[in-house]
């Protein structure tokens, strides 16, 4: 069995599905604290939150990224890849705060482009920061 495990198309194929489960548990969580709802505002067209969401999504697989490379165990790279995810979301709380002056999801849900872009920008960022410290 533990070579079964250890054959790179079944242990590519399992972080793969662990982390697809991951960011779909990432992207309901993000649902959960922003005031909008993300798909339906896609579906409607709604660019700044299709550009936030798809940062998310690039941020969160980023990180797991960090995690496979450094990490020999799903159960070690998925511990990391939560951690990083948290981090991630300490970041959007983070940007929300440094910006008294307007409400970052209420900015977003009226398809403030300029808004979404930089939402997108600081998950993508702090993703690669947050993927070069996970050790």
């Amino acid at each position: 069995m533990k070579e079964f495990w250890e054959n790179p198309y079944v242990l590519t194929a399992a972080n793969y599905s662990v982390v697809i489960l991951c960011i779909v548990l990432a992207l309901v969580i993000f649902e959960l604290v922003t005031s909008y709802k993300n798909w339906e505002e896609i579906q409607r067209g709604n660019l700044a939150v299709a550009m936030a969401t798809g940062g998310k999504i690039f941020g969160v697989a980023n990180v797991f990224q960090g995690s496979i490379s450094q990490h020999n165990t799903l159960f070690v790279m998925v511990g990391w890849g939560v951690f990083g995810f948290i981090l991630l979301l300490v970041s959007y709380f983070i940007f929300e705060f440094l910006t008294p002056k307007f409400k970052i999801d209420h900015e977003i849900a009226q398809d403030n482009r300029a808004v979404g872009f930089i939402s997108m920008v600081i998950s993508i960022g702090m993703s690669f920061v947050i993927s070069a410290g996970i050790g």
